[in-house]
């Protein structure tokens, strides 16, 4: 079992930055491929990036390609996205997520437990 607790959503001018964290709980986080995702309001939850158990493979999608970076501290049990150059349509719910084989994938069903969400509002 993980519990995901994600902090860092909040409101800001377009061209800005955040930084959100995702807290996991548990002693296995090392073994957890991780992602964020995204949910607009009347749109369906998209793949935002994800990254794979040790760091080594990533991935992003092509609306945040240069802009967004993932990362992770296995030591930490914390997942980061940095987000520069943010655009309002950035906005949305972003979610993280972790997924129990070590290999990340961009399918949100494919992930086992999620967080509840922080809100990221870009305007413009």
């Amino acid at each position: 079992q993980v519990q995901l607790v994600e902090s860092g959503g909040g409101l800001v001018q377009a061209g800005g930055s955040l930084r959100l964290s995702c807290a996991a709980s548990g002693r296995t986080f090392s073994s957890y491929a991780m992602g964020w995702f995204r949910q607009a309001p009347g749109k369906e939850r998209e793949s935002v990036s994800t990254i794979n158990r040790n760091g080594g493979s990533v991935y992003y999608d092509d609306s945040v390609k240069g802009r967004f970076t993932i990362s992770r501290d296995n030591a930490k049990n914390t997942v980061y996205l940095e987000m520069n150059s943010l655009k309002p349509e950035d906005t949305a719910v972003y979610y993280c997520a972790a997924r129990s084989t070590g290999w990340s994938s961009r399918e949100f069903r494919d992930y086992d437990y999620w967080g509840q969400g922080t809100q990221v509002t870009v305007s413009s």
